[in-house]
């Protein structure tokens, strides 16, 4: 299973309350592991690499928001503030600091932020390398 894959598993798995331990539990011990970030393995044709691939967001609990990252915002590594507002009748933001993007950037780590409050609520927004 990759690594965006187990995320967006354990985003659902939280927005429909089930505890995220039955799902790391019930892992095989026989499946492929994640692929790390060592950009030396020259094994793994599937490495995530935000600068190369560009990325994948999950917003948690989410009703039509969306969020795009360019791989040129992680490039900069300058920090910004997206509008997440998509087709949802409101709008939310979301803030990634320079050293969020230099972790996306340099380590191929994934990051989890959360939005502004609108609308009684917030999301919780995960970027990971594509």
């Amino acid at each position: 299973m990759k690594r965006k894959d187990f995320i967006n598993r354990i985003a659902a798995f939280a927005f429909l309350g089930i505890p995220v331990i039955s799902l790391t539990s019930s892992c095989s011990k026989e499946e492929t592991p994640a692929p790390t970030s060592n950009n030396n393995n020259t094994n793994n044709q599937t490495q995530e690499d935000c600068l190369a691939n560009g990325t994948n967001t999950s917003i948690g609990s989410n009703h039509g928001h969306t969020l795009t990252v360019s791989k040129d915002d992680v490039n900069a590594a300058v920090e910004k503030t997206y509008s997440i507002k998509g087709s949802s009748a409101h709008d939310h933001s979301v803030t990634i600091s320079s050293a969020q993007f230099a972790s996306l950037k340099n380590d191929n780590n994934s990051i989890t932020v959360s939005s502004t409050s609108s609308s009684g609520h917030s999301h919780s927004v995960t970027v990971t390398c594509a």
